[in-house]
């Protein structure tokens, strides 16, 4: 529901981003009227990057919650496809640079547990993670260019442009909220099944590389 909620205010900035663009267009356009237009235009935008924060807060908080229970869940399932401690599960969020790659190094592990009765039994496709994992680092490195952009937009046609990017921004963190979606319930669901299975005995350990899932 948190995840339902950023989407929202996702959608709710992109029409005020669009609104933006179309008060600077004219503008650009050399409609002088328009210029009594900017100071709601930018007004709305914030109001709308501020319900953004609003709905990201909480959910990053309870997202890393999440992903620590599913990491401690698969330390039951199968340890020796771990290569990260459990603390890791909330702390490579917070290296710099490195939550670019550790959470999904994490992630990996947690899956490859998740879908693994026996060595008999075929693994899911991590599809659904690798595709969440991917929007979500473009949309952080995407969405820090286009804002730095548009903090040093000051003309009308250089607004025009950094506006566009803030949409697009707005437009691929709602793809990575739904990919989130998809893989929070998909992961979910596998460790329900899992569970009922039981964790894997030591003697069906096998070696292997949870990055590759």
């Amino acid at each position: 529901m948190l995840l339902v909620a950023v989407v929202v205010a996702d959608v709710l900035s992109v029409a005020a981003g669009l609104n933006v663009r179309r008060v600077f267009v004219a503008i650009a356009g050399g409609d002088m009227e328009a210029y009594g237009l900017t100071l709601q235009a930018h007004l709305l935008h914030q109001r709308a990057y501020s319900l953004q924060l609003l709905a990201l807060v909480p959910t990053a908080v309870v997202f890393v919650l999440w992903f620590r229970r599913v990491r401690l869940n698969a330390e039951v399932f199968d340890a020796s496809l771990q290569t990260m401690r459990p603390g890791w599960a909330v702390g490579a969020w917070f290296v710099p640079v490195g939550n670019f790659w550790l959470p999904r190094r994490v992630a990996g592990g947690v899956w490859a547990a998740s879908t693994r009765a026996d060595e008999g039994r075929s693994t899911v496709s991590g599809t659904p993670m690798n595709l969440w994992w991917a929007a979500w680092v473009l949309d952080l490195v995407f969405g820090r260019y286009a804002a730095r952009t548009y903090e040093r937009a000051e003309l009308p046609q250089e607004v025009v442009d950094a506006i566009g990017l803030v949409v697009a921004s707005d437009v691929l963190d709602i793809v990575a909220a739904v990919l989130a979606m998809l893989f929070v319930r998909r992961l979910t669901a596998m460790q329900g099944e899992r569970a009922a299975v039981g964790p894997t005995p030591p003697s069906a350990h096998r070696a292997s590389d949870p990055a590759t899932y």
